[in-house]
């Protein structure tokens, strides 16, 4: 049975974990001296994640946000709660954000491009110097409604839709979660389609004022896809067991 270190010998070097810079402190957060027999997937490193897993005889849990970032202070004491319930529980905690993000095999952007059948695909959504995202063309039009129902199936989401742009798209943008800041490039680009999880309020007049058209397929959804293709890839690589945790937010 593999330990939580040779785990992560292998996401960080899958995932190129040390060569992408992130607010996310991305890598092993918190250690555990067991052996690895299940390994959680979770979007989000809180409480009623942890007690999920705990529930489910978790070793070591993979997430998308994790418990450590840059610049934080843990003013409300939350962040030691979170970690005093898996040391207490023995388990082990692996964050993998922007690496997960932009990953060309495994990330949350290339796989929602693959689930919408995109073909042409390449690097979209600038972020501090890093294209996060992915843009493809769909091989024949679709109207956004019918886009937006796709996206919903396969994701389980309920899509926002800003239907200000042309009644027939072919060319789409994606960057997931919070990935509102790509809609200039989309524009830019002449793309007939942009996709994110979520926009801050001013977004919508944006959109409406150039004419585009935007999915808000949501931010907890839209980044399920990653956690979960790394699954086959560790049980393949360790044997081990894996589980998805579900734990949707309402925002």
């Amino acid at each position: 049975m593999p330990s939580s270190q040779d785990i992560t010998r292998f996401l960080n070097k899958t995932l190129r974990t040390r060569s992408i810079r992130d607010a996310s402190r991305n890598g092993l957060q918190v250690k555990t001296p067991k052996k690895i027999r299940k390994i959680g997937f979770a979007v989000d490193a809180c409480l009623s994640t942890f007690q999920k897993a705990k529930k489910l005889n978790v070793d070591l849990l993979i997430v998308h946000h994790g418990i450590y970032w840059k610049g934080q202070k843990d003013n409300t004491g939350v962040l030691k709660k979170r970690v005093q319930f898996l040391k207490k529980n023995k388990m082990g905690l692996y964050a993998s954000h922007l690496p997960l993000d932009l990953h060309e095999t495994y990330g949350n952007n290339i796989e929602l491009a693959r689930l919408l059948g995109l073909a042409n695909i390449r690097k979209f959504g600038n972020y501090h110097g890093i294209a996060i995202g992915y843009q493809g063309r769909l091989s024949t039009s679709s109207t956004l409604r019918i886009l937006a129902k796709k996206l919903d199936n396969k994701i389980g989401s309920k899509s926002i839709l800003l239907a200000f742009g042309k009644k027939k798209i072919r060319t789409i943008g994606i960057v997931s979660g919070g990935g509102s800041s790509a809609l200039s490039e989309s524009y830019q680009k002449k793309l007939d389609c942009f996709i994110t999880g979520e926009a801050p309020h001013q977004v919508y007049h944006e959109a409406k004022d150039r004419g585009q058209n935007v999915i808000l397929a949501g931010h907890y959804e839209t980044e399920t896809v990653g956690v979960k293709a790394l699954m086959p890839l560790l049980r393949k690589k360790f044997g081990i067991q894996t589980v998805f945790i579900s734990n949707p937010t309402l925002i």
